[in-house]
């Protein structure tokens, strides 16, 4: 049984000028936010209300998604591997703005990255990867990942590891997924 999903590579291709535009207008925008007033936050309620950030830091950048998790059959589990997908300024799949690898790393098509590392899980569909909550261990260089503290991962499908097991060990499969991440930096 074949479930791998070949996928082209991805790559920073150039940006476009609606990209540029949209991602303009989202720094703006976060300028221009009242402290403790910015909308742009995912809504957390329930078990997932834990996902909240601290006081202090508002949105700086939303981005959504798309892309592959990638596991290897390890002769009696499947073994997160790590994500490769394309960040969007929109979500219909326009204004690329760069990409999100293992680390878990997001580098923009400027080069500045952020990695993070987990802190919350929220598992509000069985059939998706969890929501999470991570802390910015490093970021680096200058563009819309510099200075970031936390990211969110929300509305996610799919994603999630193969029910079946595995044809041969070291078997690697990717599955197809989307999310939206939030990024924030810290306000006084």
């Amino acid at each position: 049984m074949n479930r791998s999903m070949r996928i082209q590579p991805f790559s920073l291709r150039a940006v476009t000028v609606a990209g540029v535009a949209a991602l303009l207008l989202a720094l703006v925008a976060t300028v221009g936010a009242e402290p403790g007033n910015d909308n742009r936050a995912p809504e957390l309620v329930g078990e997932c209300a834990k996902l909240r950030v601290e006081a202090g830091n508002k949105v700086a950048f939303h981005a959504y998604a798309v892309g592959v998790q990638v596991y290897r059959w390890t002769g009696t589990s499947w073994s997160f591997v790590g994500p490769k997908a394309v960040l969007y300024a929109g979500d219909e799949g326009n204004g690329e703005i760069g990409i999100h690898y293992a680390g878990p790393t997001w580098e923009s098509a400027s080069g500045s990255k952020v990695v993070g590392t987990v802190e919350e899980r929220c598992t509000p569909d069985p059939s998706a990867i969890p929501w999470l909550r991570l802390k910015a261990s490093r970021s680096e260089g200058p563009g819309i990942f510099d200075g970031v503290t936390y990211i969110q991962r929300v509305n996610t499908v799919g994603g999630t590891a193969p029910a079946d097991p595995g044809d041969f060990v070291g078997e690697v499969v990717e599955v197809p997924y989307t999310a939206e991440y939030y990024f924030y930096r810290a306000h006084p």
